[in-house]
């Protein structure tokens, strides 16, 4: 049975500028999640607290059949619909309405509905989502937030399944929510599931890899399990066949609840980053993450605290789209480092009740983990920050140091800055990540005040042209600055954009370069 989060106590509502008003106590709260499995599954921590913050107000939401009919056992309570109850759904009053989707008959149902409050994209007089030349807008500062991150998540250290919920949730609750570990009795001591498929090639391995590894488990004792839904059943055959051994391979053979269940009898799942790696997390399974290609371990890996990370330490690694011509990140996993990891991780679970009942540190078990070699690779921990956000702790050294380069460092920066002025703590805590970013890169840190000086021109170029009403920003404004200000850029270009260019849009908009420049100085 899965252990559901624990949230604090009903807490005051965020304040927000689209913050709800009372409105009918039993209007109900409609969160629109329209994309893939692993969506799906980030948007239950957000359903949780909904649930707990809003106890006696009716929970819907809508999303793919194919996917939530499987998961509705394992998620909050919540009354799910498909896109087709659209009609029906468009006679009610809500209290809030939350798109996280991106698909454009979402904004269009999103922008149809009547609400005390809206966030995420709009479409703005009901449009139907066929181009009709209504304007889609996007309601809540970290909604927004999120949606300058396309193409241009570099810096981002915001997990997805926070940024859903940072504009509607009180951070008190998120911050103060109780999360079960994984758990690691009750399960087949030796089966570790190898689930193969992503929804791209780039982010899983190959056969061969596969195959290697499944061999190297076998040999240390253990019972490795091919894992996949039918899109998978040719790769399972062929991971089968070059493994030449008795390898399970169930790939095709469960329906999403028995994958579910099944789940529940592995010691470790070792994944790419999938739809089955965020049901296994959920339901406290415990998760080897292995991230490669287009993806960011910071905003799409395991949520719950407890779970493991292994991606490669180049410097492209986490972008949007590889652009590369061949996966780099990926070349760097060994499936014989692997299975060692694999060995280590389940050492560390059957050595935690003896360190338990001995008094001895976590740390303790940690140090074996971070004694691993790993060329070109880092170990990380799923966590929670000081904000009680997600976080990925690396362990020991085993990554090269990643804790200290100056790429990490940017990243904490930059979810310092955006934490500051979006509300979350006060300019203290940024100018500490500011210092430290500082003093580990000094030059860095210069280069940073250049590229601030030049995004100063640029926005005095765009404003005049206010006193005719011309003040927009060129369409490749975001992109024309370097990657280490873009996080910045980014925002700027979507929030003129999404207020139309006001006076009261580039007031705010300058009041951040001037936060900025002002902490950078």
């Amino acid at each position: 049975m899965t252990t559901a989060p624990t949230p604090p106590a009903p807490a005051t509502a965020p304040a927000s500028v689209n913050a709800p008003t009372d409105g009918a106590a039993d209007a109900p709260i409609l969160v629109l999640q329209m994309q893939r499995m692993g969506d799906l599954v980030l948007t239950f921590p957000l359903l949780a607290w909904l649930r707990a913050e809003h106890p006696r107000r009716p929970l819907w939401v809508v999303g793919e059949e194919k996917f939530f009919k499987g998961l509705m056992p394992i998620g909050p309570e919540a009354v799910f619909f498909p896109y087709g109850a659209a009609e029906r759904l468009r006679r009610n009053r809500y209290h809030l309405v939350v798109n996280l989707s991106h698909r454009p008959e979402a904004a269009a149902l999103a922008g149809q509905l009547h609400a005390d409050a809206h966030f995420g994209p709009y479409l703005a007089g009901g449009d139907t989502g066929k181009g009709t030349g209504q304007t889609t807008y996007v309601h809540g500062r970290w909604q927004l937030y999120r949606t300058s991150l396309v193409h241009n998540n570099r810096h981002n250290l915001f997990h997805w399944a926070d940024l859903n919920a940072l504009d509607c949730v009180p951070h008190s609750r998120i911050r103060g929510t109780d999360w079960p570990a994984p758990q690691h009795q009750g399960r087949d001591p030796q089966r570790v599931g190898l689930f193969l498929g992503a929804s791209e090639p780039e982010k899983r391995p190959g056969a061969p890899f596969w195959a290697a590894l499944a061999r190297d488990l076998l040999r240390r004792g253990l019972k490795p399990v091919l894992l996949g839904g039918p899109a998978e059943a040719a790769l399972g055959a062929d991971v089968a066949r070059r493994a030449n051994t008795p390898a399970l391979n169930l790939c095709g053979r469960f329906t999403l609840p028995e994958l579910v269940a099944f789940t529940r009898s592995l010691r470790l799942l070792v994944t790419p980053d999938t739809g089955p790696m965020h049901v296994a997390a959920w339901t406290q399974t415990p998760t080897l993450n292995l991230s490669m290609g287009p993806v960011n371990a910071w905003e799409t890996a395991p949520f719950p605290p407890g779970h493991h990370v292994l991606r490669a330490t180049i410097s492209c690694v986490g972008c949007w789209r590889c652009t590369q011509p061949s996966v780099l990140c990926r070349d760097r996993f060994d499936p014989a480092r692997v299975a060692s990891l694999v060995h280590a991780l389940l050492r560390e679970q059957d050595a935690a009740p003896t360190l338990a009942a001995s008094g001895a540190k976590a740390a303790t078990a940690a140090s074996r983990l971070a004694r691993l070699r790993l060329p070109g690779l880092e170990l990380l921990r799923t966590g929670r920050d000081a904000l009680g956000l997600f976080d990925l702790v690396p362990m020991g050294h085993n990554g090269n140091g990643e804790q200290a380069v100056p790429r990490r460092l940017f990243g904490q920066f930059w979810k310092a800055f955006w934490s500051w002025r979006l509300g979350l703590h006060g300019e203290a805590a940024a100018r500490r990540a500011w210092a430290d970013l500082a003093a580990a890169s000094p030059h860095l840190a210069e280069a940073l005040r250049r590229a601030l000086s030049g995004l100063g021109r640029d926005l005095a170029h765009a404003l005049r042209g206010m006193g005719s009403g011309q003040a927009m920003l060129p369409p490749d404004f975001w992109h024309r600055h370097p990657p280490m200000l873009r996080p910045l850029t980014g925002y700027l270009h979507m929030s003129v954009q999404n207020a139309d260019a006001t006076a009261t849009a580039w007031a705010e908009a300058l009041a951040l370069v001037e936060a900025l420049a002002a902490l950078t100085a």
